[in-house]
């Protein structure tokens, strides 16, 4: 069986190593030809492929000292975190155990800063500039725990949280989040899909900070909202809900088939207020139609991603220096084409999923400087009922992954106070 595994798990390896794909889609592209493997494999190989992810600086630098096919070192390393030590001793040679034994014994604490946390060169050079960077990489390389959100407009979390403490889904230890008022959150990697309440359209998948940055947007019902960059749909679901499916809110996307995929979540939820569109990158007409005319706007920009390295690890070397101009040029258009549609007295909503101050506080201020017919508002005071227990040291929705447990988010409120110039 650890024979087996063992090389399932550098099968695997050789395959998102290789960096075609995010290691998701990899994994999901490598399992399939492999459709004999129960889920319990699948999780399994999953999690060992992931460690070496999060860990593969350090890991190849232990991966030298060893003998045979260095993508079988790795999948050594890391399945001896997902399975251990003992029950993967069984599928090594003698050699093996005794060089798993030596680097597990290592102290990891003497190891250069950029090995220990396993950070590409050029990633452990920006951080310099941010305050407690290491505490934030550290947090970033642990397996984060998977967050649900109720749907406010079907169901109280208090009486989904009780259903799910009080039935055979306690044992992935439901708890109500620390900050959102309709999150809980869970361990393991269950089958969320199947569960009663999700096929009722009365749970869904959503990480606590989008939950955050759709509360600081505050939708009322009736109103005209745009979600600029929709995607998938999360953040459309929790908008049409808080809007109790009233008015229209507007799902933008330039991915048709990312909106096609919302479209079957917008009807489980029971929102038939929400209007997928299609749009060009730049010049759209029907863009065009509605400057001036949205209460909130929602722009989610296209960004780096490094705030989720927690469950995407991968984006640590998939990323590079280069791609990061391009990401902030998109993000200074694409916030232009948004904010011309927010009417006067209307919110705008900058937010990223990425630490860097070129992503978040340097894009907003760039934007105010040009465009002095809006102005910053303090996201404490309007989270600070909805949200009592967070604590944000500035303007911004500034969360981290060390303070706040959450993947990181950035989220800032921009009031337009006069027509433009």
């Amino acid at each position: 069986m650890a024979q087996r595994r063992l090389e399932q798990v550098s099968s695997a390896l050789g395959e998102v190593l290789q960096w075609k794909h995010p290691a998701d889609l990899a994994l999901t592209r490598w399992a399939r030809t492999r459709p004999k493997m129960g889920s319990r494999d699948r999780a399994e190989i999953r999690e060992a492929v992931f460690d070496v992810l999060r860990h593969l600086r350090q890991y190849r630098n232990w991966a030298e000292s060893g003998v045979g096919p260095s993508t079988r070192r790795l999948a050594i390393l890391g399945l001896s975190t997902a399975i251990g030590q003992e029950s993967l001793s069984l599928g090594l040679t003698e050699e093996e155990r005794q060089w798993l034994g030596h680097i597990r014994a290592l102290n990891v604490d003497g190891l250069p800063v950029g090995v220990r946390l396993s950070l590409p060169e050029w990633l452990e050079e920006r951080l310099k500039e941010i305050p407690d960077s290491y505490k934030l990489m550290a947090a970033m390389n642990e397996q984060a725990l998977l967050d649900l959100r109720v749907n406010p407009m079907k169901a109280e979390r208090d009486t989904v949280l009780r259903q799910l403490q009080n039935g055979p889904m306690a044992r992935f230890k439901p708890v109500a989040m620390p900050f959102s008022p309709w999150g809980i959150r869970i361990e393991g990697r269950p089958s969320v899909a199947v569960w009663p309440q999700y096929e009722k359209g009365e749970l869904e998948i959503q990480e606590e900070g989008s939950q955050l940055l759709t509360a600081l947007l505050e939708p009322r019902r009736g109103e005209m909202v745009i979600d600029y960059c929709a995607g998938a749909g999360g953040k459309s679901l929790l908008l049409g809900a808080l809007m109790r499916s009233t008015g229209r809110l507007y799902a933008f996307d330039v991915s048709a088939s990312r909106l096609n995929k919302a479209k079957p979540r917008f009807a489980r939820a029971g929102l038939s207020n929400v209007v997928p569109v299609v749009i060009q990158e730049s010049g759209d007409q029907r863009v065009r139609r509605l400057h001036g005319k949205a209460q909130r706007v929602l722009v989610d920009a296209p960004c780096s991603g490094l705030g989720t390295l927690r469950r995407n690890p991968d984006l640590k070397w998939r990323q590079h220096p280069q791609a990061l101009e391009q990401y902030t040029q998109m993000q200074a258009d694409i916030l232009e084409q948004a904010a011309a549609c927010v009417a006067p007295g209307g919110r705008l909503v900058y937010a990223t999923c990425s630490f860097l101050p070129e992503e978040n506080e340097q894009q907003v201020q760039a934007f105010l400087d040009k465009h002095p017919e809006f102005r910053l508002l303090d996201a404490r005071e309007i989270l600070k009922d909805k949200c009592p227990a967070l604590a944000l040291e500035g303007p911004y929705l500034n969360l981290r992954t060390d303070r706040h447990q959450t993947d990181c988010f950035f989220g800032a409120a921009l009031e337009r106070i006069t027509e433009s110039a």
